[in-house]
């Protein structure tokens, strides 16, 4: 039994109020878990309290005395751990109640909607002097659950993430539990040797036999790790000396990539204007002869093109870039080659599907986000690069010596935290790493082959309702296509067509998150209307809930 819960049931079936050291005194107590004794709080005589001083030290046998600076009693902690404890437990059952099992179940709303006015007035978000009773905070926590979107609920399909993965959750609950970063081996012993093994099997994975990485706060920041590193390899100097250390740079991209890359160019002074939008096909695939054409023409302006970003799965159609072309253009211009597969990563867990990322190991650099299609817990996203001399490090490395002491009783090539942009960094690996030892490869690849499958399961479906028009076939887990409603069926095929269906999508969606049934993105693509992205990831879905949203889309939408 844990010390501080034997000391309290103790004194709880005596109703005594002696902490058996013997003193004695009327509550409240502090109780500390691990020890076998109480303090007392009393109160402080006046002129400890003006003056501010400290009592001297008690001899042995002696009352305790009190330490009190700056009119605060230092005397025994001030946190309750068994009422903490309490309120810990009390919020687990709900969370398993309300987060957990009604999330997760098809009879229950994905979302209960209101404005945000509305919402503002339900959940009374004022922050002020006082605290609040437990019972209101537990009410604050029910409140918070009852109106967030259930994300792991079966028909949440709004995301390139979606369903609950319960060993990812718990360990998720383990690092919020233990409060690890991730700077020094110190401090993260057991996480700093999980990410490492994590870190080396996903570049395995890749197809290296060697490299680097780090685990990072989303595919956004493993975007711009890549270009920095990146610009860094060609311009080392521009670490110290700033832009001035290099010429007009140039990135080059396709028109579906992630819009992280702007935002990297914009972070770090490339500016946007110098990333170049490379056509892609009609499948959304970027075009290598476009590329080298662009590369050709930056070159004859004087600029200095250093990186192309091939995407891996693309956000809207879930197109894969041809990266073995693309990479013969890059060894052919000295480019550095970054693929963007924070999505469509996944696919490398299966023998079927793999090929859709055929050339990924002649990157440079990859982004890889195990928290979309393989389900781990948010955030948990992954940078790995093809280097084996510590480019990571000397790219990010400060040096700072209050974490990075180099005459350490250990060895220091275990704090990894250098070569981080963040200082404070938390252990995602091991939610991925967790999730992968309970579930081994085989269930992560079978996972991904199903999901697959019911995406075309889906777009077969589509294909044979009437008032459904799919985009394109799929060939990853998204599923794009037009709802067309009766009224709209027998009109030509023109632009008061697309006009008037470009407002279909949106009154839809509308109606759907206020019944609370199911969520599907949409978007309009270039000069295409309004359309529904359905993205499908969760091994909770069945082919019932595929008919279901088609059905549901109809009920919805067959009067407008």
């Amino acid at each position: 039994m844990i010390p501080g819960r034997h000391i309290a049931a103790r004194f709880a079936a005596a109703g005594s109020d002696t902490c058996g050291s013997g003193c004695s005194s009327s509550l409240p107590w502090s109780w500390v878990k691990g020890r076998e004794h109480c303090v007392k709080q009393e109160e402080l005589s006046a002129s400890h309290s003006e003056t501010g001083t400290a009592m001297r030290d008690t001899a042995p046998g002696e009352a305790q005395s009190h330490v009190v600076i700056d009119d605060v009693s230092l005397n025994g902690p001030t946190l309750n751990v068994l009422a903490a404890e309490s309120f810990i437990q009390q919020s687990m059952a709900m969370i398993m109640e309300d987060a957990v099992k009604k999330a997760t179940d098809v009879r229950e709303k994905v979302c209960e909607w209101n404005s945000p006015e509305q919402l503002k007035e339900l959940l009374d978000l004022e922050l002020r002097d006082g605290g609040e009773s437990e019972s209101k905070i537990l009410q604050r926590c029910r409140d918070a659950i009852r109106y967030s979107v259930k994300t792991t609920h079966p028909r949440f399909f709004n995301q390139l993430y979606a369903g609950m993965e319960p060993y990812s959750m718990v360990a998720s609950f383990i690092i919020e539990a233990l409060k690890p970063s991730l700077y020094t081996y110190e401090v993260a012993p057991v996480f700093t040797l999980i990410e490492e093994v994590v870190l080396r099997k996903m570049m395995e994975m890749v197809g290296w036999e060697e490299g680097d990485g780090i685990f990072n706060a989303g595919g956004s920041m493993s975007n711009m790790y890549a270009v920095n590193l990146a610009r860094y390899h060609h311009y080392p100097d521009i670490k110290e000396l700033g832009l001035s250390a290099a010429p007009r740079l140039v990135i080059f991209t396709s028109r579906e990539c992630h819009y992280s890359i702007s935002k990297a160019a914009a972070l770090l002074g490339i500016g946007t204007k110098n990333v170049s939008v490379v056509p892609s096909d009609k499948r959304g695939k970027m075009i290598p002869s476009a590329l080298e054409e662009l590369i050709k023409a930056a070159k004859s302006e004087g600029a200095v093109p250093f990186m192309v970003n091939a995407t891996a799965g693309t956000t809207v159609l879930g197109a894969f870039d041809p990266i073995e072309e693309i990479a013969d253009i890059c060894e052919k211009h000295d480019l550095w080659l970054h693929v963007d597969a924070c999505w469509g990563g996944a696919a490398l867990m299966s023998k079927k599907h793999k090929h859709l990322l055929k050339g990924i190991h002649r990157a440079n650099s990859v982004a890889w986000n195990p928290h979309k299609m393989l389900m781990a817990c948010l955030q948990c996203s992954a940078f790995l690069v093809r280097d084996t001399k510590s480019l990571l490090k000397r790219c990010h490395s400060a040096q700072a010596t209050y974490l990075f002491q180099q005459d350490k009783f250990y060895d220091v090539s275990y704090d990894t935290g250098d070569k981080s942009l963040q200082c404070s960094r938390k252990p995602d690996a091991f939610k991925f790493w967790l999730m992968w030892k309970a579930l081994g490869a085989k269930e992560l690849e079978q996972r991904v082959d199903r999901a697959l499958a019911m995406a075309r399961y889906l777009a077969q479906e589509i294909n044979k309702r009437e008032g459904f028009r799919l985009l394109m076939e799929p060939e990853y887990a998204n599923v794009c296509f037009w709802y067309i409603p009766p009224s709209l069926r027998n009109l030509p095929d023109s632009p008061e067509l697309w006009k008037k269906l470009h407002a279909v999508a949106p009154v839809v969606k509308e109606r759907m998150m206020k019944s609370g049934s199911m969520m599907v993105g949409y978007q309009l693509h270039g000069d295409k209307a309004n359309f529904f992205r359905m993205i499908i990831i969760s091994p909770q879905v069945s082919r019932q809930d595929m008919d279901f949203v088609l059905d549901e889309i109809h009920n919805l939408g067959k009067d407008l």
